[in-house]
C-alpha cells in the first residue's frame, strides 16, 4: 500500500527541546500567572501533573479537556472553572515566553514542505496535553504555520494520549487514513514509535531530541538528523 501522509510530532521534533527545561519554564510561568488568584504553587504544580496523568490515562469517555479540568475542580473547587479564562489568556500571551528555551530549525520546514511538494498529507500528531492557542503557538515557534496540517491534535479534540494506540487510531479515522498508509515522524520511541509500529505503520526516530526512557535498543529503526529524514522521504516514495 502506497504512502499517503506523514504524521509529525511537535516537541523534540519539528520543535527541538529540552523537555524537562520545557516544563520546567512553562510551570514557573503559569503558576507566575495564577499566583495572585490564591493558587499556591506547590499544589498547583500537583494538581497540573495529577490533570496529565488523567489525560494519558483518558479511556475515551470524555475529551482530554474535560479529563483536565476535572482534576483541577476536584483540588480548587468550581473556582477553578471561573479562573480558566486567566489561563486562556496565559496561553495567548505569557505562554509564548517559554520558546526562549526551546530550540529552532529551519530545516522543520523544508521538511513539512518537502512532505507536501511529494503529494502527502502533512499531519501534527503531538501529543494532545494542550488547548488549541497553546499548540498553534509551539507550531509558530518552529518556523510553521497551523494551515500547513491537515490536522493537528489539540486536548479540546482527542480522547486519549500517547502512548495509547487508540490515540492513532482516533486520528487516523478523522482523517480517513489506514496505518498502513501513514509514515509517524518522532523523537520519542515509547510516544512515537512503540504504538505506531504495533498498528503497522512506518516509522522514523529524529535524533537531535531523542527520548529512550528505557533505553531499548533501537538500531533496528530508520533514524537521524533532519537531513537524513530528507532522504528517507523520498526513499519511502
Amino acid at each position: 500500500m502506497s504512502i499517503k501522509a506523514v504524521l509529525f510530532d511537535l516537541d523534540g521534533t519539528l520543535l527541538p527541546m529540552d523537555q524537562e527545561e520545557f516544563v520546567k519554564n512553562y510551570l514557573g510561568l503559569l503558576g507566575k500567572k495564577l499566583a495572585p488568584r490564591g493558587y499556591d504553587f506547590e499544589l498547583f504544580a500537583k494538581t497540573m501533573w495529577a490533570g496529565v496523568g488523567a489525560m494519558v490515562k483518558n479511556d475515551g469517555s470524555c475529551t482530554n479537556e474535560d479529563a483536565f479540568w476535572k482534576v483541577f475542580i476536584e483540588a480548587f473547587g468550581e473556582k477553578a472553572m471561573e479562573d480558566k479564562p486567566f489561563v486562556d489568556e496565559f496561553y495567548h500571551n505569557e505562554f509564548n515566553k517559554v520558546q526562549s528555551v526551546c530550540g529552532f530549525s529551519e530545516k522543520a520546514k523544508e521538511i513539512v514542505e518537502l512532505v507536501k511538494e511529494k503529494g502527502l498529507i502533512p499531519v501534527l500528531a503531538t501529543n494532545p496535553l494542550f488547548p488549541h492557542t497553546a499548540t498553534e503557538n509551539r507550531i509558530r515557534w518552529a518556523g510553521l504555520e497551523p494551515e500547513m496540517f491537515a490536522a493537528y491534535t489539540t486536548y479540546e479534540d482527542c480522547h486519549y494520549c500517547k502512548p495509547n494506540t487508540k490515540y492513532y487510531e482516533e486520528l487516523l479515522q478523522k482523517l480517513d487514513l489506514k496505518p498502513e498508509e501513514c509514515v509517524m515522524i518522532g523523537n520519542d520511541y515509547d510516544e512515537d514509535i512503540v504504538p505506531t509500529e504495533a498498528l503497522g505503520m512506518k516509522n522514523f526516530l529524529l535524533t537531535h531530541s531523542l527520548i529512550n526512557k528505557r533505553n531499548q535498543d533501537i538500531s533496528a529503526y530508520p533514524q537521524g538528523d533532519f537531513e537524513v529524514l530528507k532522504n528517507y522521504i523520498k526513499s519511502i516514495l
